[in-house]
C-alpha cells in the first residue's frame, strides 16, 4: 500500500484533478438542451445562393410599365394632332391615319425634320448640290431641279444665297394612300438671295434685301420600308 501511494503518485493525481476541474470550468458541461452551432455561411446575406434570388417573386409586382408608357404616347399624339389640325376635322383624320400606319410619326417630330430638309433642299438648289437634292427628292422631282441648275449653269449665272430663317410652317394635308404616308406643308420662309451673271451683273433678287419666299410640298414615304427618311414628291409656290 505505501509503494502505491508514494509522493510521486499523488503528485500526478492532484495534477490531473486540477487540470479536470479547470477545463470543466472553461468549457461547461452539455445538458441536451444547447442550441446548435449557427452557420455563418448561411446567415451572410452576401452568401445567398444567386439562382434562388433571381426565383423571388415580388408580392406587389409593378404594374406593366410599356402600358403606361403607350397611353402617355397616345394622349401627347393626340394633343400634337389637335394644335397641327387647329380644329380642321379633315385633317386631323389625315394625321390620325398617318400616325397609325406610321407609328413612328408624329406632327411635331415631322415638322422638325421638314424644316431642316427645307433649308437643306433650297440652299442645295442655290448652291448647285446635286447629290444632297437627290438624297431629299423624289426621282421626277430631283430631275426637275436638276434641269433648273443645268440652265442656269450653261447661261454662267451664280446665286448668292443665305436662308435667313422660316417664321410661318403648316401642315395642311395628310393622308394614308394605303401604299405610302402623305403630308403636305406650307413653308413661308426668309431669305436673302441674288442671281448674278458671268459679268456679276444683277439678274435676280437683291443681295442687300431680306425677301419671303412662299412654298407647299408633299412629303412621302412608305412606312412599310425600313428607310425612315421622307422624300419631297411635289412642289409648288404659293401667291
Amino acid at each position: 500500500m505505501d509503494d502505491f501511494l508514494d509522493l510521486p503518485t499523488l503528485i500526478a493525481i492532484v495534477v490531473a484533478v486540477f487540470v479536470l476541474f479547470r477545463l470543466r470550468s472553461v468549457l461547461g458541461t452539455r445538458t441536451g438542451n444547447e442550441r446548435p452551432p449557427v452557420d455563418r455561411s448561411r446567415s451572410t446575406p452576401a452568401a445567398k445562393d444567386s439562382a434562388t434570388e433571381d426565383t423571388v417573386v415580388p408580392l406587389r409586382p409593378r404594374p406593366a410599365q410599356p402600358d403606361l408608357d403607350d397611353e402617355r404616347r397616345a394622349r401627347k399624339l393626340e394633343a400634337e394632332i389637335e394644335q397641327a389640325a387647329s380644329g380642321n376635322e379633315q385633317l386631323a383624320q389625315g394625321l390620325r391615319a398617318v400616325a397609325e400606319a406610321d407609328p413612328s410619326f408624329t406632327p411635331k417630330s415631322f415638322l422638325d425634320g421638314a424644316k431642316q430638309a427645307y433649308e437643306m433642299i433650297v440652299t442645295a438648289f442655290a448652291e448647285g448640290d446635286r447629290q444632297t437634292l437627290k438624297n431629299l427628292l423624289e426621282k421626277d422631282v430631283f430631275e426637275g431641279f436638276q434641269r433648273a441648275i443645268a440652265d442656269r449653269e450653261a447661261a454662267g449665272q451664280k446665286v448668292e444665297f443665305t436662308f435667313v430663317g422660316l417664321p410661318k410652317i403648316a401642315i395642311v394635308d395628310a393622308e394614308y394612300d394605303k401604299k405610302n404616308v402623305l403630308v403636305t406643308v406650307d413653308f413661308h420662309a426668309e431669305v436673302v438671295s441674288a442671281t448674278r451673271d458671268k459679268d456679276g451683273n444683277l439678274v435676280e433678287g437683291n443681295a442687300d434685301q431680306v425677301q419671303t419666299i412662299a412654298d407647299e410640298w408633299t412629303f412621302a414615304r412608305n412606312p412599310k420600308s425600313r428607310d425612315p427618311n421622307w422624300k419631297v414628291v411635289t412642289t409648288s409656290q404659293l401667291d
